[in-house]
């Protein structure tokens, strides 16, 4: 499946035409086709094969033609005439925050300025400042993002690319190799935002086939190493995989150690030291003799704790609560009933209501929330009241279709603008059950100004959550300046809730925010998955994720209310 691939492409082709001064026309017809062919559920080079590129909303003849080219011969003339005009070493610029394409293409026009050593030798030397449109404090900002980039050396990508890779690896050794147990360790079993590297543990009588299938799989670029009991490889996505085969009465005590974090196992061997034990990932002793190891819980019990939750395993106080008998019961994907935030064709999604719908009940859902975006979000496609009106009415039909056992709510995700209003008058929200806010633009205003706005929006009566209220894109922007602590005040004294935003680049809020905001303030919460495709609403797990990371339990969570529950509260929070 190659719609990953094609999307990069036409966000590329889309870059170089703007640098290269292109019709914002075109530029946002790339822009718009990337963003449906990364969502597509089936693979584009099949409808390629069938003639029908241009039944993917917003590919044209002309954007289907340099797919198809793309496709056939990896490359598109089009690119090619504008890396001939512009360096595409640029595009390097344009990651680096404060600095748009404008802003690349005068760098390069006046100091000849094509690769991030350059720029950070220029910004040293203060040449940036007497650039028209920069001046000091642009300069000073530069060289603070890019003191900031060299912090992110060490590669750690998306649980979203990672935990999927994991799992592609785990089935098919499962598949291929004579295996009694495999499980992923490591910060993936920990669900953290981001990942170094995978771990996956194996037992297995034969450990050299185990080896053989794993450094032949499709996804592996490079072998490493490759031992009897350690394979370590680099994948096609630059990341590491190691598997290792354990003895199988090894295996509890591997797993718990390879798990981690550092921090909790340190906790967990002074506890042990204290009891006259020793912990490694061999199993738990006293002296020379072996107590257990074989299951994981085994570790745990023998320090008198129950077994903790690989996603509390951060030395934040859970070994504690564990001592104290007062481990918190974690929310769990089965325990969700709806999906709060789902986009679909008619704004910036791939995917029909009806569809969302289906596979919304596929899951086991009693309801889904479908929130396309207002009209104030050009660039993804925002709606009109006219055109929610017309969603309305398709939403109605479909209600009456389904019946009671599951219900379309009709919602919309409004832009928090830049002085707190929204897209639309308060009068003409009433058309919807409730309303999503969040922001979408003017990232880089005063803290006073961000808080505001947020706060603005909140006492907006039909407005009830509040989407990824901090604003960050993992690996791609912070969070923006926003007194989360008065944010957290104003949803509890709104009633407002904000959202933990499940799509793997945004995870927003925070397992530590969701943590802080429930310990301090007793506030709950939606998970929502952001979706632009059916697929996507799979992405729930990784919300689930962040909600195990902040300690949260079902009741926390208010998509966990079966449907006329939910309805209930939506109407009077």
């Amino acid at each position: 499946m190659r719609n990953k691939e094609v999307a990069n492409k036409l966000y590329e082709l889309a870059s170089l035409a703007e640098l290269a001064g292109e019709n914002p026309f075109k530029i946002n017809a790339y822009i718009e086709a990337a963003r449906r062919i990364e969502n597509l559920p089936i693979p584009i080079e099949e409808l390629a094969k069938e003639g029908k590129l241009t039944e993917i909303k917003g590919v044209g003849s002309g954007i289907a033609k340099k797919i198809k080219q793309f496709l056939e011969t990896g490359t598109i003339e089009k690119l090619e005439e504008f890396k001939k005009k512009v360096p595409p070493s640029l595009l390097e610029l344009e990651k680096i925050p404060g600095i748009g394409p404008k802003a690349a293409l005068s760098l390069y026009k006046h100091l000849g300025i094509k690769t991030v050593e350059e720029l950070k030798e220029a910004a040293e030397k203060g040449k940036i400042r007497d650039l028209p449109g920069f001046g000091p404090k642009k300069e000073e900002n530069i060289l603070k993002a890019l003191q900031g980039m060299k912090k992110k050396e060490e590669k750690r990508v998306s649980i979203g690319l990672a935990l999927p890779l994991a799992e592609f690896i785990k089935d098919e050794i499962k598949k291929k190799a004579p295996v009694d147990k495999i499980e992923i360790c490591g910060s993936i079993r920990r669900m953290k935002e981001t990942i170094g590297d995978i771990d996956i543990l194996v037992t297995s009588r034969e450990s050299e086939k185990v080896m053989e299938v794993f450094s032949n799989l499709p996804v592996v670029k490079e072998v490493l190493v490759r031992g009897e009991t350690k394979t370590s490889v680099i994948t096609e996505e630059d990341i590491q995989v190691d598997v290792r085969v354990v003895e199988p009465e090894f295996f509890g005590a591997a797993i718990q150690y390879f798990t981690g974090s550092k921090q909790h196992n340190v906790k967990l061997r002074e506890l042990a030291i204290k009891k006259g034990l020793k912990i490694n990932e061999y199993g738990i002793f006293k002296g020379e003799k072996r107590m257990g190891g074989e299951k994981e819980e085994d570790v745990y019990s023998l320090l008198g704790l129950p077994w903790i939750p690989p996603e509390m395993r951060e030395d934040r106080g859970e070994i504690e609560e564990a001592i104290r008998g007062e481990l918190p019961k974690l929310i769990d994907y089965k325990d969700i009933k709806g999906d709060t935030h789902v986009h679909t064709e008619y704004s910036d999604g791939v995917d029909s209501i009806e569809k969302m719908a289906e596979e919304a009940i596929k899951m086991g859902y009693e309801y889904i929330v479908i929130s396309d975006h207002a009209e104030s979000l050009g660039v993804a496609s925002g709606m009109s009241i006219k055109k929610f009106k017309k969603q309305k009415k398709e939403i109605d039909k479909l209600n009456e279709k389904f019946g009671d056992k599951f219900r379309i709510f009709f919602s919309v995700e409004l832009n928090i603008l830049s002085d707190g209003s929204v897209d639309f008058p308060e009068e003409e929200l009433d058309i919807f059950d409730f309303c999503i806010a969040g922001i979408h633009s003017g990232f880089n205003q005063s803290m006073e100004k961000i808080t505001n706005r947020i706060k603005r929006a909140m006492g907006i009566k039909k407005v009830k959550i509040i989407a990824h209220p901090t604003g960050r894109i993992i690996g791609e922007r912070g969070e923006y300046k926003v007194d989360i602590e008065e944010i957290f005040k104003e949803a509890k004294n709104t009633g407002v809730f904000l959202e933990i935003n499940a799509t793997p680049s945004r995870l927003d809020l925070s397992d530590l925010n969701v943590m802080h905001a429930k310990s301090l303030y007793g506030l709950k919460f939606t998970i929502g998955t952001d979706a632009h495709a059916a697929v996507s609403l799979r992405d729930m797990r990784y919300g689930i994720g962040v909600a195990r990371r902040g300690w949260l339990t079902k009741e926390d969570i208010i998509n966990t209310l079966p449907l006329k529950k939910f309805e209930k509260i939506m109407k009077k929070s």
